[in-house]
């Protein structure tokens, strides 16, 4: 069984995402500030965390940042009373895989964790499939139903990236630091080139999509 941290200093707004958690078929453990959180994280198992903001004593900025160094594998939910964009880039570009914006519906939290669960046990393994098309990371192979194809090797580490959590949002920043190195001295338009060929060269194929989300980055959506 799953267990979900909830890291949110408002008492009512934990128990009311731990009921449907629970109701769900989840464990939880609750923290009610970033600090306490960090102590929860490390002496228990923790498979997801849902971390609010605005927290006192360590805010929810912090806790992601600190939650990534522990863990980069670590699929982290953050809730924010605001809607803006900038708040939305500084949550991805600090590590969170997703986000809600409160007031939230309890059911489509728990949607969201279902789906970053799923998403983080594809990112682990050293193949994604979807559809017809296959990713072999260890070979750096591409199969387009029985069809090999041959990717540079940024676009192939590009498109597993992107296909490693489906529907997940990566910042150009992300997307440099990850695949090319922080050390990069380029142009971040970069990106911008290698998913217009990937694009090119995936034209014809209907099983994904890689979506531009306008302010914020990119994300493979997969039809299947």
């Amino acid at each position: 069984m799953p267990t979900i941290l909830v890291a949110d200093d408002d008492t009512n707004i934990r128990e009311l995402v731990c009921l449907f958690l629970h109701n769900d078929g989840f464990a939880t453990a609750e923290a009610a500030d970033g600090k306490d959180a960090l102590a929860v994280y490390a002496s228990r198992q923790v498979d997801l965390v849902v971390l609010d903001i605005m927290m006192p004593i360590m805010d929810g900025w912090m806790l992601c940042k600190e939650l990534r160094k522990a863990n980069p594998d670590l699929p982290l939910l953050m809730l924010t009373a605001r809607g803006e964009t900038w708040e939305k880039v500084k949550g991805f570009d600090l590590g969170a895989d997703d986000y809600l914006t409160k007031p939230f519906d309890p059911l489509e939290l728990t949607a969201r964790v279902r789906a970053l669960l799923k998403r983080y046990r594809i990112g682990s393994t050293q193949t994604i499939q979807f559809g017809n098309v296959l990713l072999d990371r260890q070979t750096y192979k591409v199969m387009l139903g029985k069809e090999s194809l041959t990717l540079p090797l940024k676009e192939f580490e590009l498109l597993y990236k992107l296909a490693g959590t489906p529907g997940q949002v990566f910042t150009r920043e992300q997307l440099i630091d990850q695949i090319w190195g922080i050390d990069y001295a380029g142009d971040d338009r970069t990106i911008d080139v290698h998913i217009k060929r990937l694009r090119e060269r995936f034209a014809t194929t209907p099983d994904f999509r890689i979506e531009t989300m306008r302010g914020l980055g990119y994300r493979l959506e997969v039809y299947e």
